[in-house]
């Protein structure tokens, strides 16, 4: 048997990662031949150079704006959880108050009767 379980969640999002960095690796070659196609006076070398520094420059801003994205989940994340914790209290609230009226309302009709 294997001593070290495998978190499926954990495993999936790794894969979820690597697929997502080999394609946005190919969308780099691909806009990076797209852009050389048009200088047509490059040699084959300077060609390559170009392509290979074009797609670095792509994976770059691809991994900020992913950045960019997971921060601003982070923060809505915290935003919905603190809307809901205070929802959560006045509800609690709510309940606590009809809980003390209602026990007003039955102490003072027993006090009547």
């Amino acid at each position: 048997m294997d001593e070290h379980p495998v978190d499926t969640g954990t495993f999936l999002n790794d894969i979820e990662g690597h697929l997502l960095i080999a394609a946005a690796h190919a969308e780099g070659r691909i806009a990076a031949a797209r852009f050389t196609a048009r200088l047509g006076w490059l040699t084959d070398a300077q060609r390559d150079e170009v392509e290979r520094q074009f797609e670095a420059e792509y994976l770059a801003l691809s991994r900020q704006s992913w950045q960019r994205t997971a921060e601003r989940g982070r923060q809505l994340r915290d935003e919905y959880e603190e809307t809901y914790r205070r929802l959560r209290q006045r509800a609690l609230a709510c309940c606590l108050l009809v809980c003390a009226l209602l026990a007003a309302t039955g102490l003072v009709t027993l006090a009547l009767t």
